[in-house]
C-alpha cells in the first residue's frame, strides 16, 4: 500500500492552552508507557500475525487492482469474502437479511438519517418488538423471512434510494482521501477478523446463547430464571442475534458482529464530519475506532457494548444535527430504548446524549408537549419488555441486580456483585485502566489501549470550542458513570468510542497538521500493537488458528472448549437431549434442556452446596437425579470423589469423551 500523504488541515486558531492540553495527554500516556514498561507486555506474537494478515489482505487487494478495482473497494471485497468464508454463507445471508430489514423499517421513522442510521433505527424497533413476543411460539425461520421479504417489498424504493445514495458518498469519500481510507480499511478488516472466532467466551456459553438456540429449536424463549439467573436481564442484543441464527437456522454471531463493527465505523466517520472534520480527518476517525483493541475482542462475542456503541454514535448523530422535528425525536426515543434494552448501565451512560436532545427539541416539546410522552412511551415500549417480563416472573425487573430491595424468590435475597472488579484508583481509574488493565478486565496491560490517557487532554480541549463542547461532554459523561458504578474496562467503551470523533477534531484543529497526524497516527499504531491483550481469545492466537483451520469451527472449539463439541455430538444422537453440566456453566445452547451447579442456577447451586464432600454420594445422587436429566458433562480430573459416588449411586457410565470432557449418561429410569 502506497505511503500515507500527511493532508492539509484547515484549521481554525488555535489557543495555546488548546495546544497545553493536547500535548500534555499524548506526553501522560507516553511516561505511562515508560513507567509501566508496557514493551514487556506487549504481545509481540499476536502483533507479528496481526501484521502479516494486513500484508496478505494488502497483497489480495492489490492484485484486485489491477485487475480495475479501486484499492477501497478491492480491500472492503477482501474483508467480506473472508468474512464469508470463515463465518459461512448462511449466517452471513441472515445477518444481511436482518440489517436490510432493519434500514427498511428505521427509514419509516429516521427519514433523513441515512442508511446506517436507519439500520441501527430499525434494530431498535425490531428488537423491541420480537422482544415483547418471545414467550409465544412464533420464532421460525418461515416466519422471520415471510416477514422480512414483506417489509423489503413495501420498502423497496426508499431502500433502493438508501443504497444509491451510500454508495455515491462511499465513492467520493474514497476519492477524496484514497491512501488514508485504504490504511483505515485495513484496520478495521484487522478488527473485524475477530468476528471469525467460533462463540468460546464463558459469558455466551452460560448465557447470551440461549436465547438464540431457545428460539431456533423451541420456537418460544421460556422465561426460567431457575436454570440460568440471567435469563429475564435485557435482551435485546440477544434477541437480534436470535433472529439472525433463527434465519440461517446455525448461529450467525460473527457475520452479525461485523455489520455491528462496520456501522460504528461508519457512524463514527459521519460524526467527525458533522462536527466539522475533513474527509481525511473522518478517516482518521474511523481508523482509530478500527484499532481499539476492545472492537476486534467484542467482535468475537455476543457483549452488548458492541452494539451499544453503535446506538450511542446514531444517537450522538442526532444530537449532531439541526433542530431535531418529530422524525429525529422518535428516532432519539427508539435509540434510548435500544440501549435500555442492550443494558440499564448503557441508558445511564447516554444520559448527556438524551439530556442534550431533550433540550434540542425543547422548542418541538414546547409547541406538542405530547410529544414528550410519546417519546418517553416509545422508549419503554422498544427497551422495556425484558423488565416487564422480570417483573411479572420474579418481581425483580432488573434481576438478579438489587434483590436486596426487591427480594425476589427467584435470587438470594442480596445484591448481585461481582467482587472481581472492586479495584478502585479515584481520579486516576482511567490510568489504571490504561496500564494496570488486568485489574479491570479479563485480559492483559493495554488490552482496551491507551485512548483514555492519550485523549484526555483532548477531550477537555474539545471542551473549549463550540463545536466539539456537547459531544465531548456527552463522551465524559459516557466513560464517567461506568467508572463510578463498575470499574470495568469493557463497559467504557461505547464512551471511549463516542471520544474519537470531537477528540480527533480537537486534535486536528488545535495542532499543526504534522504533528496532529504523527500523534493521532502514532496512537492508533499503538493501540493496534496490544490489540490481543484484550481477550484470551485474541492473545492464544484465535485468529492464526481460525484462519488455518479454514473457517471450521470444530479444532477451535475441541482445544478451548471441548464441551461444544461433545453437547454438539450429543445433539446429533438426540435433538432433545438434557444434561448437567458438572464444572461449568457451558448449558445455554442446551436450549432450556441444561442445567448448572454454577451460582447461575441458584436452586441448583444450593443444594450443590449443600451435596459437598458426603462420601456416600447420597446428596449428589439426589440432586442429579431430581433434574431428571439424561446424562452429565464433567471433566474427570475434577471430578470428587463424593460426585462420583453419587454418579455410581444412579448407575452413570461414561459414554462419550471428547478431549478432556465427558459424557456419563443415566439409565432410562433416572431420565424424564
Amino acid at each position: 500500500m502506497p505511503a500515507v500523504r500527511i493532508p492539509p488541515i484547515a484549521s481554525p486558531a488555535s489557543t495555546t492552552a488548546t495546544r497545553l492540553l493536547i500535548h500534555a495527554g499524548f506526553l501522560a500516556c507516553g511516561i505511562g508507557f515508560v513507567v509501566h514498561r508496557m514493551w514487556a507486555v506487549l504481545p509481540a506474537a499476536r502483533l507479528g500475525e496481526t501484521l502479516l494478515l494486513a500484508v496478505l489482505a494488502a497483497v489480495a487487494a492489490w492484485l484486485l487492482a489491477r485487475a480495475g478495482f479501486r484499492f477501497a473497494n478491492a480491500l472492503v471485497a477482501v474483508w467480506m469474502l473472508a468474512a464469508i468464508a470463515m463465518g459461512g454463507l448462511l449466517p452471513a445471508l441472515g445477518a444481511l437479511t436482518l440489517a436490510l430489514a432493519c434500514v427498511a423499517i428505521g427509514s419509516a421513522i429516521d427519514r433523513h438519517g441515512g442508511l446506517v442510521r436507519a439500520g441501527v433505527v430499525g434494530a431498535g424497533i425490531i428488537a423491541g418488538v420480537i422482544g415483547w413476543l418471545l414467550p409465544l411460539p412464533l420464532h421460525r425461520a418461515g416466519f422471520y423471512v415471510a416477514l422480512a421479504a414483506i417489509t423489503l417489498w413495501l420498502r423497496r424504493r426508499k431502500l433502493g434510494s438508501l443504497l444509491q445514495a451510500a454508495w455515491g458518498d462511499w465513492q467520493r469519500a474514497v476519492d477524496e482521501a484514497p491512501r488514508i481510507a485504504g490504511w483505515s480499511l485495513l484496520a478495521l478488516g484487522l478488527a473485524s477478523a475477530g468476528a471469525w472466532l467460533p462463540t468460546m467466551q464463558y459469558d455466551d456459553l452460560a448465557y447470551h446463547l440461549g436465547l438464540p438456540w431457545q428460539l431456533m429449536e423451541n420456537g418460544r424463549y421460556a422465561l426460567d430464571a431457575s436454570r440460568q439467573v440471567w435469563a429475564l436481564a435485557p435482551w435485546s442484543g440477544d434477541v437480534l442475534q436470535a433472529i439472525a441464527q433463527v434465519i440461517a437456522r446455525q448461529e450467525a454471531r460473527g457475520p452479525l458482529d461485523a455489520l455491528w463493527l462496520v456501522g460504528a465505523a461508519a457512524l463514527a466517520w459521519q460524526l467527525a464530519r458533522a462536527l466539522g472534520a475533513t474527509v481525511p480527518q473522518a478517516w482518521l476517525t474511523l481508523l482509530l475506532l478500527a484499532t481499539l483493541p476492545m472492537m476486534a475482542a467484542l467482535a468475537g462475542g455476543m457483549q452488548t457494548e458492541l452494539p451499544a456503541a453503535v446506538a450511542m454514535l446514531a444517537l450522538a448523530l442526532l444530537v449532531a444535527g439541526e433542530r431535531p422535528g418529530r422524525a429525529e425525536v422518535f428516532a432519539a426515543a427508539v435509540l434510548a430504548g435500544l440501549l435500555l434494552g442492550l443494558k440499564p448501565l448503557h441508558i445511564l451512560a447516554a444520559l448527556g446524549l438524551v439530556v442534550a436532545m431533550i433540550w434540542k427539541a425543547r422548542q418541538a416539546f414546547t409547541r406538542r408537549p405530547v410529544d414528550m410522552l410519546l417519546a418517553v412511551l416509545v422508549m419503554a415500549a422498544v427497551g422495556g419488555s425484558s423488565y416487564a417480563y422480570a417483573a411479572q416472573a420474579c418481581g425483580n425487573p432488573v434481576l438478579p441486580l438489587f434483590n436486596a430491595t426487591f427480594l425476589s424468590p427467584c435470587y438470594p435475597p442480596h445484591d448481585f456483585a461481582d467482587t472481581r472488579w472492586q479495584w478502585q484508583a479515584g481520579a486516576f481509574a482511567p490510568w489504571a485502566m490504561t496500564f494496570q488493565t488486568r485489574h479491570y478486565l479479563e485480559g492483559w496491560d493495554g488490552g482496551i489501549g491507551f485512548v483514555l490517557v492519550a485523549l484526555s487532554g483532548a477531550a477537555l480541549a474539545a471542551l473549549l470550542h463550540r463545536r466539539t463542547a456537547l459531544l465531548s461532554l456527552c463522551a465524559i459523561i459516557a466513560i464517567v458513570i461506568p467508572l463510578l458504578v463498575v470499574p470495568y474496562a469493557r463497559y467504557l467503551v461505547p464512551g471511549m468510542v463516542l471520544l474519537l470523533p470531537p477528540a480527533v477534531v480537537a486534535v486536528t484543529s488545535g495542532l499543526a497538521a504534522r504533528p496532529a497526524w504523527v500523534l493521532l497516527l502514532s496512537l492508533g499504531a499503538a493501540n493496534l500493537a496490544f490489540q490481543a491483550n484484550s481477550n484470551w481469545l485474541l492473545h492464544t492466537g484465535g485468529v492464526k488458528r481460525a484462519l488455518t483451520s479454514g473457517g471450521r469451527d470444530g479444532p477451535l472449539l475441541a482445544r478451548y472448549v471441548p464441551e461444544r463439541v461433545l453437547i454438539d455430538r450429543l445433539r446429533h444422537r438426540d435433538p432433545r437431549i438434557s444434561a448437567l453440566d458438572l464444572d461449568a456453566a457451558t448449558h445455554a445452547e442446551l436450549a432450556g434442556r441444561g442445567w448448572t451447579t454454577g451460582w447461575y442456577a441458584p436452586r441448583v447451586h444450593a443444594a450443590a452446596m449443600a451435596a459437598g464432600t458426603d462420601p456416600s454420594g447420597q446428596a449428589w445422587a439426589g440432586l442429579i437425579g431430581s433434574l431428571g436429566v439424561d446424562g452429565v458433562i464433567l471433566r474427570p480430573a475434577s471430578l470428587t470423589a463424593a460426585q462420583r459416588a453419587g454418579l455410581q449411586r444412579l448407575g452413570a457410565y461414561p459414554a462419550l469423551t471428547v478431549g478432556t470432557v465427558e459424557w456419563w449418561a443415566l439409565p432410562e429410569p433416572h431420565r424424564p
